[in-house]
């Protein structure tokens, strides 16, 4: 074998590996090896100064590879790739070693032990990019359309941006209804239109263009295939209203039904019948029965001719290039007993109070009381300290002062009093936190040690608490009604997220990537995340991550054929028994059984497989290996470290 001349660069990071790391050492402890043809430092190695000189070194010293020691790779791998490239070079025989996460930032106590480390760590990357062959991508055919899941805001918005790009979209949504969450609400904060209008304007928009596919009432059962080429099969369950319906003889059907429900659309604050649309212009507007509650008494049918309960669900099978996640969230549901939720009758969420004062008018009665003293709790269910949910929903203050300020404006002798841990009304929200106080509204703030007090006696409600603002003095206040300020948790219902295999954070939200270089992607290739199923948003948040998530989505299929990573599994046939340990070990399902001359092997599915090595380690005879992964190359790397 030619001996190979190999670059390379130690990056100082700004001091991030630095300040613990001695890269001058580093650089000297590694120049010395025999295949090291040039070793450099460099305060940014990612700088665009340095890229050129990275370039031009590889050129006039004809290098056959390149190492870059400085932060993860989830960061400039593909940065020093395309430099590589660049200089003509083969992108995969660049090797990436991170010493700031792995050492520097490991090890701050303990900086000669850190520096040993990394000395360690860069000859390994040596010893791999010594073996490091040039690699071809895997190029498969992708299909111009995009799979969007879940019709709320986030969802319509990314199928609008990606209908006006021209590609062919599959709208999505479970329920028999689009708009998700912001349907629900009438007013909306920082805004002067409602939920219900900014839903509708944005289904108008739908309608208008030809090129997306809208299917409610219908979910995804299962998927094959990978980017470029995803096979789903969805269920749509009948609404058992066709479009001839007159509202005359709908009017009469709900009237004889006998089923009434709680409405979840009205966060159970009132019922509704089997027959329902929630308000009338809902989208689409045709209204549906809810077939897990009818009783199918067939009442409605002798009334209303446009109803038929023969109606079956019907499966139909799509193929798409990429599938767009926007699922949403739930609500936090505090459990019973929770600040006196479900064991007082004057205990309510936030969402049951914005539809309470959102449906009512001149009074605010509750439970058959005038209410005037309203005590808000904040972060039940966000920022838990003996929880699992410790992120904050970031929307819950605003919207919560939000409501407060509409509650006063509407009703009359109003007293809004706030228990929180901070206010968190960031950016141009802060107007409604100033309005809030001059209107004469009263915050007092508690730390997680002393969290409030809410005692129920017979109508009375006192909710007390230790104020941090008035040096720790106990605040009582004796409210007719106490809202829960609930945030935002993950959906219950993740079968369509398992059935993808999309990976979740510490928060249980969809995760992506990178928050920073790669924020919509997930390591599934061709399927992006949006909205709120990645973690708590705003409206205006979350329609911007649709928008880039749509950009994205769009970028992988515009192309015609999608570009997939030569990093994948191989196959000795000759050493292979077909055991199927390697089929229960892979995550991604890449791995398929084949017969030829009456012998069973495994087949490697080159378009989905990810090359993560979960195949290899279960494979009794060591028939797999890994591409820029071989056992050659990480017995050397072990070799080097040890």
């Amino acid at each position: 074998m030619k001996k190979k001349k190999i670059g390379v660069y130690i990056c100082h990071c700004g001091g991030n590996i630095s300040d613990y790391v001695d890269v001058e050492k580093v650089r000297q402890a590694v120049e010395g090896e025999e295949i090291v043809f040039l070793a450099k430092t460099t305060m940014f190695a990612c700088s665009d100064a340095n890229q050129r000189d990275m370039v031009a070194d590889i050129k006039a010293n004809d290098l056959d590879s390149v190492v870059v020691a400085s932060c993860s790779p989830k960061l400039h791998l593909l940065t020093f790739r395309n430099v590589s490239q660049r200089a003509d070079l083969n992108k995969y025989t660049y090797v990436h070693a991170n010493i700031r996460e792995q050492a520097s930032w490991a090890h701050s106590d303990n900086k000669e032990g850190a520096t040993e480390k990394a000395i360690r760590l860069v000859k390994a990357a040596i010893a791999k990019a010594n073996f490091a062959e040039p690699l071809e991508t895997n190029k498969v055919e992708a299909k111009k359309s995009v799979a969007v899941i879940g019709g709320g805001i986030s969802g319509m918005k990314a199928a609008i941006s990606l209908a006006d790009k021209g590609c062919d979209v599959l709208l999505i949504e479970k329920e028999p209804f689009l708009g998700g969450r912001v349907a629900q609400w009438d007013s909306l904060s920082t805004t002067t239109k409602t939920g219900k209008e900014v839903i509708g304007r944005l289904y108008n928009d739908l309608m208008k263009r030809e090129n997306i596919t809208i299917l409610t009432n219908s979910e995804v059962i299962s998927n094959k295939g990978s980017v470029g080429n995803i096979s789903l099969k969805i269920k749509k369950t009948p609404r058992f209203i066709g479009k001839s319906f007159k509202q005359e003889d709908l009017a009469k059907a709900i009237e004889v039904c006998p089923v009434e429900v709680p409405d979840e659309f009205d966060f159970h604050l009132s019922k509704r019948k089997a027959i329902y649309k929630s308000y009338p212009s809902q989208f689409p507007q045709i209204p549906v029965i809810d077939n897990n509650h009818c009783t199918h008494c067939e009442a409605c049918e002798k009334v209303c001719p446009g109803i038929d309960l023969k109606e079956k669900e019907e499966i139909f099978e799509y193929s798409v290039g990429s599938v767009l996640m926007a699922t949403g969230f739930d609500p936090y549901t505090p459990k019973d007993g929770e600040y006196g939720y479900a064991t007082s009758k004057n205990v309510i969420t936030l969402p049951q109070f914005k539809s309470l004062i959102d449906t009512q008018s001149d009074k605010l009665i509750f439970n058959g009381k005038e209410i005037k003293n309203i005590a808000y709790i904040y972060c039940v269910g966000s920022r838990q300290t003996n929880g699992e949910n410790t992120y904050c929903s970031r929307n819950c203050c605003t919207s919560t002062i939000h409501a407060a300020l509409i509650a006063k404006k509407k009703f009359k002798d109003i007293s809004n009093f706030h228990f929180n841990r901070g206010l968190r009304t960031y950016g141009k929200q802060e107007i409604l936190y100033a309005d809030s106080l001059r209107s004469g509204d009263l915050y007092f703030q508690f730390n997680e040690d002393s969290l409030p007090t809410v005692n129920a006696d017979g109508n009375n409600i006192i909710v007390k608490c230790y104020d941090i603002l008035t040096t720790g003095k106990e605040i009582e206040v004796e409210a007719d009604l106490v809202v829960l300020v609930t945030g935002m948790v993950p959906r219950s219902d993740n079968k369509v997220g398992s059935l993808f295999k999309i990976p979740k954070g510490r928060d249980k939200f969809y995760n992506e990537v990178h928050m920073k270089l790669r924020p919509v992607e997930t390591v599934i290739d061709g399927v992006t995340i949006a909205g709120t199923c990645q973690g708590p948003k705003n409206i205006t948040e979350s329609v911007n991550s649709a928008l880039s998530a749509a950009t994205k989505s769009y970028s992988i299929v515009n192309k015609g054929e999608v570009e997939s990573e030569p990093l994948i599994a191989t196959i000795d046939k000759e050493k292979c028994i077909w055991c199927g340990a390697c089929e229960a070990a892979c995550p991604f399902d890449a791995i398929l059984k084949y017969e030829e001359d009456g012998k069973a092997f495994v087949v490697i599915n080159n378009s989905v497989c990810k090359g993560c090595g979960m195949c290899a380690p279960v494979c009794a005879p060591d028939a797999i290996n890994l591409i820029s992964c071989s056992s050659k190359e990480i017995m050397s790397m072990i070799d080097a470290l040890a």
